[in-house]
């Protein structure tokens, strides 16, 4: 099989995907500083970052109908424009000196549901782009992209906010959602179009299309399991790092080695060839267990880093394994609401973690959650090997691609 770069639309897409992620990697460090030099508050970024998220849970089954209804290069494009938009209308305000809270909650809260329509149409857009054979090569390029971007956004960030301000990120990130809007508009993507029904009857047979599949949603809850677990260690994690001596160096090797990890994963992912690729997986993402087990248990510093280390390369591994196995299973006229419903899973457990964590740890210490967290997702990830069809999933079931009628282009 050609390489995907070969194909024009792929590159096209994936140069595109790099240019967003890059200046995406940029903005929490950049939001951070600008939010609370601006108001001086832990509250007020609280509340920026919150108007973020919440649109984009909310909106997130409607994204899925949206980016299944019509062509998924349709979608991405004017969601780019409008992440454009919000992006350069914050770094506007910011290089002006006099930023309004209001102004910068409404721009991420628009931003946020524009991301609620962006993120289902990944799938889609790959699975359009991609021969079948070729698409877990394209999704370890995607993520090996995203892996990298954690590793060098933080650094484009320190660098812009040192330099010339906090408000250039955004104005950066702004122009790569526009050059990705410009190349999404000069490819072709092939489209399965769906019959127009109610909203109502589209997100039940996005949601059948899930329940049908037993390896799959059993997944997606040990997926949710390991968000949660993540939020726990990281609201928990630098406070006990920070008890030691050398603490705040500890947690930001802890920081690199994980995005190095992450990186390492998604190569291997690229390479590797499981027999039962749902089941490898999972049972990867099941080392998340032991960061966590180690830092309730006070292990030294070496030990915990690396155990986190081997934890993120295991999540690596997964991502684009796990986005191959669905885009090569699940029927193209579907595949946009599906996906919508998995992020819809994985984004809602993370704010759960962010509340409970503090709570138990109020009550009972950190040790307690971190202890509980590490359970959680051990026995969620290690179930999913009892599941008939996590067991059975083999690439042999997604050999041969479903037929499609092919809309290239067309909105």
């Amino acid at each position: 099989m050609p390489h995907p770069l070969r194909t024009r639309a792929f590159r096209l897409l994936f140069a595109g995907r790099t240019l967003s992620l890059l200046g995406d990697a940029a903005i929490p460090a950049a939001l951070t500083v600008a939010v609370y030099e601006a108001t001086g508050s832990t509250g007020a970024l609280a509340l920026v970052l919150a108007c973020a998220l919440i649109p984009k849970l909310l909106l997130l089954p409607l994204g899925g109908v949206v980016g299944d209804r019509f062509n998924a290069r349709t979608v991405a494009l004017a969601t780019d424009l409008v992440r454009c938009a919000t992006q350069v209308f914050v770094g506007v305000e910011l290089l002006g000196g006099a930023p309004q809270l209001w102004q910068l909650a409404v721009a991420e809260a628009l931003g946020g549901a524009a991301g609620a329509f962006a993120m289902p149409t990944v799938a889609p857009l790959i699975r359009g782009t991609v021969a079948p054979r070729g698409l877990l090569r394209a999704n370890s390029l995607m993520a090996v992209t995203g892996s990298a971007t954690r590793l060098g956004g933080p650094a484009v960030a320190g660098t812009l906010i040192l330099t010339v301000g906090p408000g250039w990120a955004f104005v950066l990130d702004g122009a790569s959602f526009a050059v990705s809007a410009a190349l999404l508009a000069a490819i072709k993507v092939r489209h399965v179009p769906i019959p127009r029904r109610s909203l109502l009857a589209d997100l039940k047979e996005g949601w059948g299309e899930v329940r049908s599949r037993d390896w799959y949603w059993t997944s997606l809850v040990a997926h949710a399991a390991w968000n949660g677990a993540a939020a726990v260690l990281m609201t928990l994690g630098p406070a006990l790092a920070l008890r030691e001596p050398g603490g705040r160096g500890i947690w930001i090797t802890l920081l690199q080695v994980g995005a190095v990890g992450l990186l390492l994963g998604s190569l291997l992912a690229g390479r590797a060839r499981p027999r039962r690729p749902v089941l490898a997986a999972n049972l990867g993402l099941a080392t998340y267990a032991l960061p966590l087990a180690l830092l309730a248990a006070s292990a030294p510093a070496w030990l915990t880093i690396t155990a986190y280390g081997v934890a993120l390369a295991g999540l690596g591994f997964l991502g684009p394994v796990w986005d191959t196995s669905v885009q090569s299973a699940v029927p193209a006229h579907a595949l946009a609401r599906v996906t919508s419903y998995d992020w819809l899973l994985s984004l809602g457990a993370m704010p759960l973690g962010y509340v409970l964590a503090p709570l138990a740890a109020a009550a009972w210490g950190a040790e307690v959650p971190l202890a509980a967290a590490a359970v959680t997702v051990a026995v969620a990830c290690l179930a999913t090997a009892a599941v008939p069809g996590v067991r059975r999933f083999t690439p042999a079931d997604t050999a041969a691609p479903t037929p499609e009628r092919s809309t290239a282009g067309t909105p």
